[in-house]
This record gives C-alpha cells, structure tokens and sequence, in this order.
C-alpha cells in the first residue's frame, strides 16, 4: 500500500483529520466529533484514528499549528504553561502509539489555513486571505502563494495583524452577548441579523474599534463583552444585525487592502470567518475569481497540514470525504417520501468534510410550502427564525436566484443571494429575502440525480436542504446514527 501523510488538528476545538496518498488524493478527511458523538470535540478519539489508518500506511504526521509560538502568546495573555511539555508529548494523548514514532511536522495555524484553502484550488497563484479568532498570534494574514517549476506550494506573508485585535474575537464576544455559545454559534447571530436594526454601530465603533480600516481594536476581546454592554435590555436581533454590519466593514477593509496591495484577481479566503456567508456575498467587488473550501476553520486545517506536507497541489473534487455508509444513492426512496410527508432524510455515501451537509447527510424537504420552515426547525430543535437553504440544479440557479458576483456557481453553500420568485419558495427564504444557494452541476451524483427527477415529477428545479442532525448534536455520520435519528425524531431516513 502506497505511504500516506495524515493531517490533524486537534487541542482546541473541532479536531480533524485528514488522509492524503503520495499522489495527492484525499483518501480520507473528517471531524472527530461525527465518531465521538461529542459537538465540537478538540481531541481525536480512538474511533476517528482506527477508521482514518484504514486508508494507508502512514510515513508522516502532519501537525496544523506551531506549538511553541501558541504557548509564548498564551505565557503573554497571562494562562498557566507548562513551557518543558513537548509538541510530542501533547500528541501522546491524541495519537495511539503506532503512529508517534513516525516522522512529525508541523505548520504555523495561518500557513495551515492558507494551504487548506490555495492548495485545494484550481488557481496556479492567488492572494489568500485567513481571518479566524486567533492562531498562535496572529488574526488576520495576507499571503501571495503560487507554484514553482517543479509544481511546489510557494506562500509569502505579505501582511498581518496580530492577537488582541482580531475580528473573529470580536464576533464571537457579540455572539457570547445574546446568550449563545461562542465559537459554536456565530451562524445564528449572522441569521439573527435579518430580524433586527443596526441601531447600535455608534455604540460597538465608541467602544471597541479604534479603526476599521486598520482593523485595529481598542480593548481585547477574548473574554467577551459585560453582559450590560449597550444595555442590558437592548434588542438581541439589533445587537446581531450591528455587529454584522462592522464585521461586514471590517472583512470588507482587509479585502479592499490587499486588492490594491496585490495585483492577483484571485482570492482564497479561509479561516472560521470565511464563513459567514453573508459577508461573503459582497467578496466579488474586490476579486474576480474566488475559492473558499468548504471547511475554512480548525478541522480543515489537518488537510491544509497535510497539504503543506505533501508540498504540491492536492487533488480536489467534492467535500464527500469522510465515513462512507455503502450503497446506491435512494433517489426512488426519498421521492416517495418527498410526495407523501414533504420532508426526509438522506445518509448515503461519504459524509461531507466541513460543517455543511450537501446531500449525503441531509435533511431534505419541498421548499413550497408555507408550514414547511415551521416544521423542520421544530425536527431539528431550532429557533424559528433560522433560515434554510435551497439546492437547486446548475442551470436554474439564474432563473430562481440573483447570484452574487463571485458565487454564480456555489456548490458549498458559501454565499447568500436573493430569490426572484419568493412567494413561490417560502420555506427558503430568510426575512431580509436572501437564500444561502447550494448550486449542483451536471455531476451525475446523487443529490444531482434526485433534484433531476423531482424537477420531471414537480417542475420544481429545487429543494430545501439542511444538515442532518439535531441541534447541539455532530451530524449523523454512519447507519447506526441514522436509524436512531429516524426512531428518535419520527422523520424517515433512506439509506
């Protein structure tokens, strides 16, 4: 069997692990939490380590952050470090012990980020830009990465902006600020923002941001805001919708910096915050073309390891990397059940790598109905103000959706557009009338294969699609997770 290289993340939240041959190809990649059952599990668990050595012998480990640059910025932020603990003694109690006498590397956490994004392109250069939380110091990274002759990743830091000031910290604190869960929740205050008013920008701006074009803060924010901050009884959905509105301004400066700092019309954005899906609508106006891999954060970082390991470009396809649940893709089965109840799950083939499902771990339903919405937030346990996205074919994307600039194709759900023809979609459409369009080209996958005979059966191009799990739950990863899921929640999973 030919030698492998395995990328992992692990310690802090999201672990992950990714598998890639000699050759490139990604044989295996996803999170630990889908085998542990645990939501955001930071360790790799004994499961997830048996399942991905399946795949091949592995000759090298592939670490995603600098473990001694993470320790001195935590040593400065004033936390207890034991500074004698070894990369390799931490990794004891993360990797069983065949694999800790193998060859071990690792990678700054912004050059893991980058290489997770630039590596998996399709672009011969670009300028990559990683926004998240924190890495070991820095917050923000511009790079310029290209291929040299002999086909070799090449990045060159170009600018940075370091720990305390960090936009990711500052949307989390906020996220922490309406009562959700930071570095967990950040999706539904951004969901949060269509229900209410930027009536609080003057406050946040006087508060904690000295500038916006410098993206420099005037206090740290790692511990979040005073409970009390802009009142303590502001309107939640207006504190969402303004912190949304100086993230936007913030993302949209760091764009507008390295448009006319670097003359590549190629973007690879990646980091947590290369997430938001909403901002993202608007990244055409600075670059032409532009690559966010599906899994940006942490748990895409053992790819981004592994790809700065293997050195050369990676062979991508589609996110459907992980756990592989056998079988033919139960078109017929989930058509049935599409007429009947309106709403059904799917759990075949390869679990997504990332935190999207795009149709082997979905929860599907038919986006023109008006109790529609209603009745899969109640499934899944959601706030009923959360939106849903449609996933449409291709070819109809133009007719039902104005698509953002940068996104006319969007098969990773990564930016929002406005639909043409709301009244006819009302379970897809969120309150300020945009939809998080999953575009699916002529592929011959599965989720390709259904919407082409639900499109002959309806003349509908498009159903709602959501992840399929519970909220605060992993997705459901193998068939045991699917039978309880169906048994628990009293929605049919076909498989």
């Amino acid at each position: 069997m030919n030698p492998h290289i395995m990328g992992i993340s692990c310690g802090f939240h999201d672990a992950g692990v990714t598998v890639i041959d000699d050759y490139g190809n990604i044989k295996f990649a996803s999170h630990s939490e889908r085998f542990s059952k645990k939501k955001h599990d930071p360790d790799l668990c004994s499961e997830i380590m048996e399942h991905a050595q399946k795949f091949g012998n592995i000759h090298t480990v592939a670490y995603y952050e600098n473990h001694w640059l993470k320790k001195y910025r935590q040593l400065r932020a004033g936390q207890h470090v034991d500074m004698n603990l070894t990369l390799r003694a931490v990794l004891k109690k993360q990797l069983p012990r065949n694999l800790l006498d193998k060859k071990l590397v690792s990678y700054g956490h912004h050059k893991s980020h980058a290489a997770n994004g630039f590596q998996t392109s399709l672009f011969s250069e670009a300028t990559v830009i990683v926004i998240d939380a924190i890495g070991e110091l820095d917050t923000i990274s511009i790079w310029t990465a290209s291929y040299d002759r002999q086909g070799r990743a090449k990045y060159k830091l170009r600018w940075r902006k370091g720990y305390p000031h960090s936009i990711g910290l500052f949307y989390s604190a906020m996220t922490k600020r309406v009562g959700l869960r930071p570095l967990d929740e950040e999706y539904i205050l951004m969901g949060m923002s269509a229900y209410g008013k930027p009536k609080h920008i003057s406050g946040i701006l006087d508060k904690y941001i000295d500038s916006i074009s410098t993206q420099t803060f005037k206090e740290n924010m790692h511990m979040g805001v005073p409970a009390d901050f802009l009142g303590a009884d502001a309107d939640h959905y207006d504190i969402a919708s303004s912190s949304q509105e100086v993230v936007e301004a913030l993302i949209y400066s760091v764009m507008d910096y390295a448009r006319h700092h670097f003359p590549s019309k190629n973007l690879v954005y990646a980091g947590g915050v290369a997430l938001n899906c909403l901002a993202n609508r608007h990244l055409g106006k600075y670059f032409e073309n532009i690559w966010i891999m599906p899994n940006p954060g942490d748990a895409g970082s053992s790819l981004g390891a592994a790809a700065l390991a293997y050195g050369k470009q990676i062979n991508w396809n589609d996110a459907s990397l992980g756990y592989n649940i056998p079988g033919k893709y139960p078109v017929r089965d989930i058509l049935d059940e599409l007429q009947v109840n309106k709403i059904v799950g799917v759990a075949s083939g390869r679990a997504e790598f990332g935190p999207r499902a795009f149709g082997n771990r979905s929860l599907l339903a038919d986006p023109r109905g008006h109790e529609i919405k209603d009745k899969v937030n109640d499934i899944k346990r959601r706030q009923h103000f959360r939106p849903f996205a449609p996933v449409i074919l291709e070819e109809f994307a133009d007719e039902y959706f104005t698509m953002p600039k940068g996104f006319e194709k969007s098969p990773y759900m990564q930016a929002v557009a406005y639909c043409k023809k709301p009244n006819e979609f009302p379970a897809i459409i969120h309150k300020d009338g945009t939809s998080r369009v999953q575009t699916v080209p002529k592929d011959g996958s599965g989720i390709r294969k259904l919407l082409e005979e639900w499109l002959t059966l309806t003349g509908c191009p498009m159903l709602l699609n959501t992840s399929l799990n519970i909220r605060g739950e992993p997705m459901v990863n193998d068939i045991n997770d699917a039978n309880r899921f169906e048994k628990e929640y009293g929605v049919k999973v076909c498989s």
